[in-house]
C-alpha cells in the first residue's frame, strides 16, 4: 500500500480547509444577500449540474462510452422522488384529473433521494443489457432514443394515476438553502472521484484506451461498461431529483433533448477525463446562460429598420464562444488534468523569473 507523504498530507489538510471555508462563504452570502438574488440561482442550479455533468464524464470520458440518456435518468429521479413525496393530503388537489393518484403514502426526503437514483440505475441496468453491445454513435442515439421515448411515456394520460400524465407535479417537499445542494452535490462527486481512483475506475480508463488490450488483461468489458452505464445513471438520477425541489414543480416536458446537449456541452467545455473542469464549467455555464449574457436579451440596438438583439440573442453569443472554445481550446478548460493545491504550487514553482527568461544563462542567487 503506497504511503501518503507528510508533504501531500500538508496539502490534502489544506484543500480540506479551504472546501470549509467555501460552504462558510455561502452560507454567510445567504446570510447578507437577498434570497431572491439571482446569484443563488446559479449557484444552486450550478451545483446540480455539476453533478449530472460529473456523472456523464464518468461514462463518456473516463469510460468512453458515448450516451446522451442523461435527460432521460434524470426525468425517473425527478418523477420518483416527487411522486413519493407529495403528502397524501395535497395527492387530490395534485392529482385532481386522476382522482387523487394511485399512490397513497409517502417516504422521507432522503429516502426518496436515494429511490431517485435506484429507479435511475434500474432502469440503466434493463437498457444496458442490449444498448451497451452498440458502440460509438450507434449507443448515443440509443441512449438519446431511450430518453425521449421515457419523456413521451410519462405523459401518457393512461399512467395519469402515477405520472400526473402532461399535469405539473408539486406540493413536495423543496429546501430553499443553497448549502443543501451543495452538500449533496459534493458528497455524490466525491463518491465519484473516489470510484475513478479504485481498481474498478482503473478497468473503466483501461476500456476507454483501448478494449481489446483491456480484455486481455482479464477485465470483464460488459461487466465493467454495465457497472459505469449504472452508477452514471443512478447520480444522474440524484440530480434529477434535486433539480425538482430547486424548480418547485416538475412536468414530463422540461427534460427534452437540448438539456442533454447543455450537459455534453459542459463536459466539453471543462474537459473530457477531468472531474474538476465539469465542476468549473458548470458554475460558468449558468452563470452565462442565467446572469451574465441576459441583457442581451432585452438590450434595444437597431441598425436601421432591422432589430439586432432581441430576446433569444444571448443563446446566439454563448454559441459563438462555445464554438470558439471547441475550436481553438479542444481539450477544454482543464483537459485531462485536475485542479489541486498542490499542482498550483508546483506550477508556480515552475514558473521562471523575468531576468531567466530574458536571458538563458541567467543563474538565481539562493
Amino acid at each position: 500500500m503506497e504511503k501518503i507523504s507528510l508533504k501531500d498530507k500538508k496539502y490534502q489538510i489544506i484543500s480540506w480547509g479551504l472546501l470549509v471555508l467555501l460552504f462558510a462563504f455561502v452560507a454567510i452570502l445567504e446570510a447578507v444577500v437577498p434570497p431572491t438574488h439571482i446569484l443563488f440561482t446559479v449557484l444552486k442550479k450550478g451545483a446540480i449540474y455539476a453533478l449530472v455533468a460529473v456523472s456523464m464524464n464518468l461514462l463518456n470520458g473516463f469510460t468512453g462510452l458515448f450516451s446522451l440518456g442523461q435527460a432521460g435518468f434524470m426525468l425517473l429521479g425527478a418523477y420518483t422522488y416527487a411522486i413519493f413525496t407529495i403528502p397524501v393530503s395535497a395527492r387530490a388537489q395534485v392529482y385532481q384529473y386522476f382522482d387523487g393518484g394511485a399512490i397513497q403514502f409517502t417516504i422521507p426526503v432522503f429516502a426518496a433521494l436515494i429511490l431517485a437514483g435506484l429507479v435511475a440505475a434500474f432502469f440503466a441496468y434493463l437498457i444496458g443489457l442490449p444498448v451497451l453491445h452498440l458502440k460509438s454513435d450507434y449507443l448515443a442515439i440509443a441512449t438519446l432514443g431511450f430518453a425521449e421515448i421515457i419523456r413521451a411515456i410519462f405523459q401518457w394520460d393512461k399512467l395519469g394515476v402515477i405520472t400526473n400524465g402532461s399535469n405539473l407535479l408539486r406540493k413536495y417537499p423543496v429546501f430553499r438553502s443553497t448549502l443543501f445542494y451543495f452538500a449533496v452535490s459534493g458528497l455524490c462527486i466525491a463518491i465519484i472521484m473516489l470510484l475513478i481512483n479504485s481498481t474498478y475506475g482503473r478497468a473503466f480508463k483501461a476500456i476507454r484506451d483501448d478494449e481489446v488490450a483491456a480484455e486481455a488483461m482479464g477485465i470483464n468489458l460488459a461487466h465493467h461498461k454495465q457497472l459505469a452505464f449504472t452508477i452514471s445513471s443512478f447520480f444522474a438520477g440524484i440530480s434529477g431529483a434535486l433539480l425538482a425541489m430547486f424548480q418547485t414543480t416538475i412536468q414530463a416536458s422540461q427534460f427534452k433533448s437540448a438539456m442533454t446537449y447543455e450537459i455534453l456541452l459542459i463536459v466539453v467545455i471543462g474537459g473530457i477525463g477531468s472531474v474538476t473542469g465539469s465542476c468549473i464549467a458548470s458554475f460558468l455555464f449558468i452563470a452565462c446562460s442565467e446572469w451574465w449574457l441576459r441583457f442581451l436579451d432585452n438590450a434595444n440596438l437597431n441598425f436601421t429598420s432591422i432589430q439586432i438583439l432581441r430576446p433569444g440573442f444571448r443563446k446566439v453569443v454563448f454559441s459563438v464562444v462555445i464554438m470558439l472554445i471547441v475550436l481553438f481550446y479542444q481539450k477544454g478548460i482543464m483537459g485531462e488534468h485536475e485542479f489541486s493545491l498542490k499542482g498550483i504550487i508546483n506550477r508556480l514553482k515552475n514558473i521562471k523569473p523575468l531576468k531567466a527568461r530574458k536571458n538563458p544563462d541567467f543563474k538565481e542567487v539562493r
